[in-house]
């Protein structure tokens, strides 16, 4: 794992977005984390950057099911949204190389960390409880916050869940700032993770 504090941008060279396509090939980069930590938004600009298609897990598996996430937890429950989360993601990660915005749940399941890690790199995006809830309040239709004390959902579901977010290729921090300084520092991560960090601006772990 590769673990990487902001800094400031690769030196002079090869651009960067020509280091990862090649050091890429035929991989996927699949951003992985939990609600509010900007999978979507960075994602697509970080897909943008690199010339790469862009999907995002949720809304895909909307569209197979012709529902909303919220209505097929409702109807059908989580177990079935991960059953069918697992299959939209198999699928996705055999149409690469492209950049994948995961679900917050979708990298608790093993099989799927072992099809993510056969045909992709992951990617954390690390956020504080407070950066994720001041997002998460923005936006409604969040079925594992409805609960009475959000915050404490939110801060149970970190518990359990960073230490296998934790096993992702690399980590990079979601802060409070620009999106395409994040999308920098993912690029600036993600080149030192495949190309042995020797570019400023790079901390490996």
């Amino acid at each position: 794992m590769t673990e990487a504090e902001p800094q400031g941008t690769a030196p002079p060279g090869d651009p960067i977005e020509l280091r990862l396509r090649r050091a890429l090939g035929d991989r996927s980069i699949v951003l992985v984390g939990l609600m509010g930590a900007g999978k979507s938004t960075v994602g697509r600009r970080l897909a943008s950057r690199l010339g790469l298609m862009f999907r995002d897990a949720d809304i895909e598996i909307e569209t197979a099911a012709k529902l909303t996430i919220p209505d097929i937890f409702a109807i059908y429950g989580e177990p079935s949204f991960r059953d069918g989360e697992e299959r939209v993601i198999a699928r996705l990660m055999r149409e690469g190389p492209l950049v994948l915005a995961t679900g917050g749940g979708a990298f608790m399941r093993a099989t799927t960390r072992e099809r993510i890690a056969e045909r992709g790199v992951s990617i954390w995006l690390k956020a504080e409880l407070d950066v994720l809830m001041r997002r998460v309040r923005k936006r409604g239709g969040r079925p594992l916050l409805q609960t009475e004390d959000p915050e404490e959902t939110l801060r149970g579901l970190m518990e359990v869940r960073h230490p296998v977010y934790a096993t992702a290729d690399v980590v990079v921090v979601s802060r409070d700032v620009a999106h395409d300084r994040v999308v920098q520092d993912v690029m600036e991560a993600l080149d030192a993770h495949l190309n042995g960090a020797r570019h400023q601006g790079i901390a490996a772990q």
